[in-house]
């Protein structure tokens, strides 16, 4: 056999191992946990509506339908000509959902991995070098978790005047890396005292290999569910933010739908128009749920030693 033949299948060997540990088991996994499999279904749905929805569902214009017009699915017989019903400027509640879920998907997916990254990075570089660079990083940390999360977040937001879900994700996750950096930390002292990261060192093996093929494989159901907390964490502030009206109005957001039901429709103590603030805040929860759900199979997953074949 030639050493073509021999990098071919090498090659081979490792895309089925890839595919086999990342796609296959996973989903073999994903389909026993029922939690897990329905919070899948749920984020699948919430990511079909961000990303194929506005090409399906008509952009909201006012008018299009009746002022406070009730949910035309609890009629009898239902029909889906609004199916969520209508606002008080006669624009759909269901369009206006599906075109302010991309922004509330970008924004929760970036401040999340922003976080997570950041998390990461501190906490592993603190943990594994310590000493004077550990007291630093650490040090920094402890500052940064002082600081008061919301206050700053106005701060932020009234300075910026942000608009592109890059920048309003960055905002969110200023603070909220130190937690996840001193968690990461913690492990990371843990597990760089068991035997077989010292017979990696002993093997001189370099840094990056130790740091991400002996260190990081323990730590990743860890870092996927705190990512997962992360993006939880970013939905509230976000839709919270956007309430308040401390972050500039967009076109559609479901933060600025629970404003305008509150402050000019006066959802909150009229019953005619509660389904006008019930559905962002379903859109919310439903989403949280979601992702909750889909955490139940993460450790499973990511973690080796849980993993056994349907």
């Amino acid at each position: 056999m030639s050493r073509g033949e021999h990098v071919i299948i090498s090659r081979k060997e490792v895309v089925k191992t890839i595919i086999h540990d990342w796609i296959i088991v996973p989903g073999k996994i994903l389909v026993r946990n029922k939690k897990a499999f329905a919070g899948f279904l749920i984020l699948a749905f919430y990511i079909f509506i961000a990303t194929i929805g506005p090409y399906i569902t008509p952009y909201p214009r006012p008018w299009t339908c009746d002022r406070y017009l009730a949910p035309t699915l609890f009629k009898i017989p239902p029909t889906i000509d609004h199916p969520l019903g209508c606002d008080y400027f006669g624009k759909d509640i269901w369009a206006q959902i599906v075109w302010g879920a991309p922004t509330v998907l970008q924004i929760a997916f970036i401040a999340g991995l922003i976080t997570t990254l950041v998390g990461i990075t501190v906490g592993m570089v603190s943990g594994f070098k310590g000493g004077i660079v550990d007291a630093i990083l650490m040090g920094i940390t402890d500052i940064v978790m002082t600081i008061p999360g919301l206050p700053l977040l106005i701060v932020l937001a009234t300075v910026i005047r942000a608009t592109d879900p890059w920048v309003v994700g960055l905002m969110l996750s200023v603070t909220a890396w130190a937690g996840l950096a001193r968690s990461i930390r913690s492990q990371v002292l843990s597990i760089k005292q068991r035997e077989f990261i010292e017979a990696a060192k002993a093997l001189g093996l370099p840094t990056y290999h130790i740091v991400f093929f002996e260190i990081m494989p323990n730590l990743m159901s860890y870092i996927a569910i705190n990512f997962i907390f992360a993006t939880t964490g970013a939905i509230y502030a976000s839709v919270g933010l956007y309430f308040l009206g401390v972050l500039p109005f967009t076109s559609f957001n479901w933060g600025i739908m629970l404003n305008m039901a509150y402050a000019q429709a006066g959802a909150h103590h009229r019953l005619d128009t509660m389904h006008y603030i019930a559905a962002p805040i379903l859109a919310v929860i439903g989403l949280q749920v979601g992702l909750i759900l889909f955490s139940y199979a993460i450790d499973e997953m990511f973690n080796p030693r849980l993993r056994t074949e349907v």
